[in-house]
């Protein structure tokens, strides 16, 4: 891990799959679909891969993004 993309996008990353594992642990009717969980970590891959080819306002735009999906459709602040 050497760039500051390495770092920001497996610790958000890791908090998807922080997020997945709790709400999978509860009961079945308060499960998220996983195809949710699918563009947030697509989207870490692509703002690792263009962060470090150089990219870093494409690579931000879909972070932002990625971050703005997780938290409007998964609402990990809430329940």
């Amino acid at each position: 891990m050497k760039t500051p993309y390495d770092w920001l996008t497996v610790s958000f990353f890791a908090g998807l799959v922080v997020l997945l594992l709790q709400r999978s642990s509860g009961p079945e009717e308060k499960w998220d679909p996983l195809y949710h969980y699918a563009f947030p970590a697509i989207a870490c891959m692509a703002t690792n891969y263009l962060g470090n080819q150089g990219y870093h306002i494409a690579a931000l735009t879909i972070f932002i993004a990625a971050i703005a999906y997780t938290f409007h459709f998964l609402k990990p602040l809430k329940r």
